[in-house]
């Protein structure tokens, strides 16, 4: 805690999907270390989303635009002078992108280039973690964990992008932010690759703890389209703070951590989505799931595990909360009468442990 108290109180983060699930709990989080952010991204889709939840705007100053928009984003960018870049604004759903595949790939991979390519126009040091996913690998559904300099692919379009993202950073920073010349430029770039997320005040369409909440929440059953696919589940604080832990590593040593790193749960710790349902209406105390007939169904990876041997060895990341208690943590979310006291009290219980 203290050390990244002292890495980011006073500092300046730029935050692009800030108001995004996951970039809702990093807001929070950075609000409580004393950092300064100013996010960037679209405006959330209803009042029930995690941003007006915790009122954001009283936690940073927003910038509502598209990260397709480079101008605006350069501008943003290089008027604000920050210290640390944390990009999270991505189109994050595999079965949307099927339906959007040109949005997909527009706002993954040249937001992605457009957040970078402000980056080389910022004339001060900054340290930038551009975050993918876990499914930038070329997933053969085997057992095997993907290391970092595993071949990337992507079957799906959402895969795709972020694999395609993973090699616009690369290729910027071999280009223009390289190690070797970093004294000229002084930029430090790391991306970050974890999927499967789950915590409280996720509202999204086609993902299976917000399915499973809304059917819970109404008395239905909860409809299972693939109970046998493995899944390395982990609480939005677990990938959270591996950006941060990366981040302050990257401002302790500038020239070192600039590579890609994966975060994610033990290896031995992957539950079937069957699995996930049956312990969620065992801690909600009620419920009920069936699996629906699909016809046609879109691909989706059936098994996906990641090596994070890397972050724990180099970074001194770990993941502190086994597949049971991330599900656990995140119901009590769903069932506090207070989300934001509960969402403060857990990034400071996750912290202490």
């Amino acid at each position: 805690m203290e050390g990244l108290v002292k890495a980011f109180k006073g500092k300046k983060v730029f935050l692009t999907g800030h108001t995004g699930f996951k970039g809702s709990w990093m807001l929070q989080w950075l609000h409580s270390l004393g950092a300064i952010v100013k996010g960037y991204a679209l405006v959330p889709e209803n009042i029930q989303d995690l941003y007006p939840t915790i009122n954001g705007d009283t936690l940073c100053e927003s910038v509502i635009a598209d990260i397709r928009d480079l101008n605006k984003l350069k501008s943003e960018i290089i008027s604000f002078e920050p210290d640390f870049i944390f990009h999270l604004a991505a189109q994050p759903l595999v079965r949307y992108s099927y339906q959007f595949p040109v949005e997909t790939f527009e706002v993954n991979v040249m937001g992605t280039a457009n957040v970078l390519e402000a980056m080389r126009y910022l004339q001060k040091p900054v340290i930038g973690v551009m975050i993918t996913t876990d499914k930038v690998y070329e997933n053969k559904e085997w057992h095997y964990p993907y290391r970092e300099v595993d071949r990337l692919g992507g079957y799906d379009p959402y895969s795709a992008s972020k694999a395609s993202a993973e090699l616009v950073i690369s290729s910027y920073r071999n280009s223009f932010f390289n190690a070797s010349n970093f004294a000229e430029h002084k930029k430090s770039i790391a991306s970050a690759r974890a999927g499967n997320v789950i915590g409280g005040g996720d509202w999204a369409k086609d993902r299976i703890v917000p399915d499973i909440v809304r059917a819970l929440s109404n008395g239905n059953d909860i409809e299972v389209r693939n109970p046998n696919a493995v899944r390395p589940w982990q609480h939005v604080l677990e990938p959270i703070g591996g950006y941060l832990q990366l981040a302050m590593r990257m401002a302790q040593n500038r020239e070192k951590y600039n590579e890609s790193w994966n975060f994610g749960p033990n290896a031995d710790d992957t539950y079937v989505v069957e699995d996930l349902v049956k312990i969620s209406i065992d801690i909600w105390g009620k419920g009920s799931y069936k699996k629906p007939e699909l016809k046609d169904e879109l691909h989706e990876a059936g098994l996906l595990k990641l090596d994070i041997q890397k972050s724990i060895q180099e970074l001194k990341w770990k993941p502190k909360l086994n597949s049971i208690e991330a599900i656990k943590w995140t119901l009590d979310y769903y069932k506090s009468n207070d989300p934001i006291l509960t969402m403060k009290k857990q990034i400071s219980d996750y912290q202490n442990l």
